[in-house]
């Protein structure tokens, strides 16, 4: 899983993002153990301290928490990944739907569009 970190922005954030994906998709399942810190700072390229500042936010939010000496694990709260996985879909969405905008496209427009692209593609799932 690669990660794909822009310097224009502040690398924890993107680590924060990225884990969340991870988790809302299920690449990181309820109950399954994250990888150390120091593995998953060695992965994304990054310093250890500021992937353990990622893990900590996502402790505070609940998506993960840690077991003193077995590590950090992914919450077994179903609802608050559907939560926030339904959040992280609705700030892509209203991003979209502002880009759209600048572009031209009306509301109706957009659901169009939306619409035709589903219905030609089949790798949406």
């Amino acid at each position: 899983m690669g990660w794909q970190l822009d310097k224009n922005r502040p690398i924890y954030i993107q680590l924060v993002e990225e884990l969340q994906s991870r988790i809302v998709s299920g690449a990181y399942p309820p109950g399954a153990k994250v990888d150390s810190v120091r593995d998953l700072a060695a992965e994304a390229a990054v310093n250890p301290n500021t992937m353990q500042r990622a893990l900590a936010e996502l402790e505070q939010s609940g998506l993960l928490r840690a077991e003193r000496t077995s590590g950090r694990f992914v919450t077994e709260d179903e609802e608050l990944i559907a939560a926030v996985r339904k959040s992280l879909a609705k700030e892509k969405i209203e991003a979209f739907v502002r880009d759209m905008s600048v572009l031209g496209y009306r509301k109706q427009d957009m659901i169009i569009l939306v619409k035709e692209t589903l219905e030609g593609e089949d790798n949406y799932g």
